[in-house]
């Protein structure tokens, strides 16, 4: 939801809102490795455990925001709020069981997961 609403303020040069300061990391996943992830574990996981799904690599917002300017070719405008409350600062997917179990590995890093929503985003805008 949040790379939509960055994607689509990149698309319609209209500002977008960010919450703290940017440096606060996750590691993102592009949704066709999670459903890739989901059918693995349906099919070759070990009953009741859980698996982690993650992209790889933690990256700042404020990564992910200069990413989405290459992207776009373009600045954002971003009015920066106060962090929420509650947000957690790191998060970071440990997958070491889906790579044992499941054989997963990540195929599409995140600068190529935002350019194909910005073009597929692109077409219906």
């Amino acid at each position: 939801m949040g790379f939509h609403k960055f994607l689509r303020a990149a698309l319609t040069a209209e500002p977008m809102n960010l919450f703290g300061d940017g440096e606060q990391t996750r590691d993102f996943t592009y949704v066709h490795d999670a459903a890739s992830a989901t059918i693995a574990a349906a099919t070759r996981g070990v009953p009741g455990r859980v698996y982690n799904i993650g992209g790889g690599s933690r990256v700042s917002m404020n990564q992910v925001l200069e990413m989405i300017e290459r992207v776009a070719g373009r600045k954002l405008n971003v009015n920066r709020d106060d962090a929420q409350k509650g947000d957690m600062r790191h998060t970071y997917a440990d997958t070491t069981l889906a790579r044992q179990d499941l054989g997963f590995t990540p195929r599409v890093g995140l600068e190529e997961g935002l350019a194909a929503e910005f073009q597929w985003l692109s077409g219906v805008l």
